[in-house]
């Protein structure tokens, strides 16, 4: 198993579940009550801020996708603590227990595969980053809580049936075609274009021209007037590309479109850059003898995301939940 560089294996520890100390001044505000427990805003921040370190670290050669997760992270943080608070009284309520032992070992094979079994770099780590070790025991117990829970939820799904096998195969088959080609148009807007200009007002400009697009307006005569690269004056148009010659963070997003339709608004090193597929020509697929396993774990995992999203629908509803925001 690789071994984590100290300053990122802190946030693997942490992602999902990074909460730290619950401040008591009122001034800390707060963003939440489960059934009586409190969750703050700068329990919240915290959480976010420690994940995107993570995420920012996991898809550092992806930014597109990085955005994507960042935007998602953002937007779901509340409901995850809120949620963690929900599986950890369900947890309390069943009268289960998680055995301290196992907590120990846990945190002992960080030690081990992270600072190569030494304890005390590994408890200044976590000085550094402003935990106890009392407290990171008691955010990792929490995690694995949550873990065994959901796991245990979600293993109770039965296996999929030859049928449900050949109807996701036959609906999702794009998933397994090898090749293909595409033609496409852009609209690229850099990120820096002056002094008077910033990536933040890019990505505002670039989400109205996705806008004016989806509402109807002609792609091509916006490309001409706002796109800045080499394709703009042909009104973004670019001739037919291999997928395996585009760069793969474009043609994932492209290969999924449909023709006639335009993507959300990718993040590219140092650009914003709008696609809209006009015509698609998908490779061959393997055929379901080849990736049936793949397709039983897809099968099963989205099963599981059903059984699980109807059991937390469950614990909310028994719940009493205020949230006021972050």
């Amino acid at each position: 198993m690789a071994t984590l560089s100290r300053p990122v294996f802190l946030f693997c520890c942490l992602c999902g579940l990074a909460s730290f100390s619950l401040a008591q001044s009122s001034s800390n505000g707060i963003a939440a009550v489960v059934n009586g427990n409190v969750i703050t805003r700068s329990e919240v921040r915290e959480a976010v801020n420690a994940q995107e370190q993570m995420l920012r670290f996991q898809y550092q050669n992806d930014p597109t996708v990085l955005q994507r997760e960042l935007t998602n992270l953002r937007a779901t943080a509340l409901d995850s603590l809120v949620d963690r608070e929900l599986v950890l009284a369900e947890f309390k309520r069943l009268g289960a227990q998680l055995k301290a032992q196992w907590v120990d070992d846990d945190i002992n094979s960080i030690i081990r595969e992270s600072f190569k079994g030494d304890r005390d770099a590994f408890v200044k780590e976590l000085a550094g980053s402003g935990m106890t070790l009392k407290k990171f025991r008691e955010m990792r117990e929490k995690m694995m809580i949550v873990q065994a829970m959901r796991g245990k939820v979600g293993a109770s799904n039965v296996p999929a049936t030859p049928r449900e096998v050949e109807d996701y195969y036959k609906k999702n088959i794009d998933k397994w075609r090898e090749g293909g080609v595409i033609k496409i148009s852009t609209i690229t807007l850099p990120k820096f274009t002056g002094s008077e200009s910033t990536p933040e007002k890019q990505r505002k400009l670039a989400e109205e021209l996705r806008r004016k697009v989806v509402g109807g307006g002609d792609f091509a005569t916006i490309a001409r007037t706002y796109s800045q690269d080499s394709h703009a004056e042909n009104g973004g148009a670019w001739d037919w590309m291999p997928r395996d010659q585009m760069k793969p963070s474009i043609a994932t997003v492209a290969f999924e479109l449909k023709a006639g339709s335009v993507s959300h608004v990718l993040e590219e090193e140092g650009a914003y850059i709008i696609i809209a597929c006009d015509a698609v020509k998908h490779g061959n697929a393997k055929p379901l003898s080849e990736v049936r396993e793949e397709v039983e774990r897809l099968i099963s995992s989205d099963k599981s995301k059903t059984v699980l999203d109807k059991w937390m629908d469950g614990l909310r509803k028994r719940a009493v939940i205020k949230t006021y925001g972050w």
